[in-house]
């Protein structure tokens, strides 16, 4: 799922995840800040298509 696909995705690059909460719609990490940058960029590029386009919801 997308918990597993982050985690795997942060550990890949050793970002240490200090804290982990969830709920049904949002999960959330805790890194140290000087990693944050490098983790959302990870992600991103991870979790967000590139061939996908975007879909603005009002």
């Amino acid at each position: 799922g997308i918990a597993a696909t982050m985690f795997r995705a942060l550990g890949d690059k050793a970002i240490n995840i200090h804290m982990i909460s969830t709920s049904s719609i949002r999960i959330s990490c805790v890194i140290t800040a000087d990693r944050v940058e490098e983790a959302v960029r990870t992600l991103h590029e991870e979790l967000v298509p590139l061939d996908e386009p975007v879909e603005e919801h009002a």
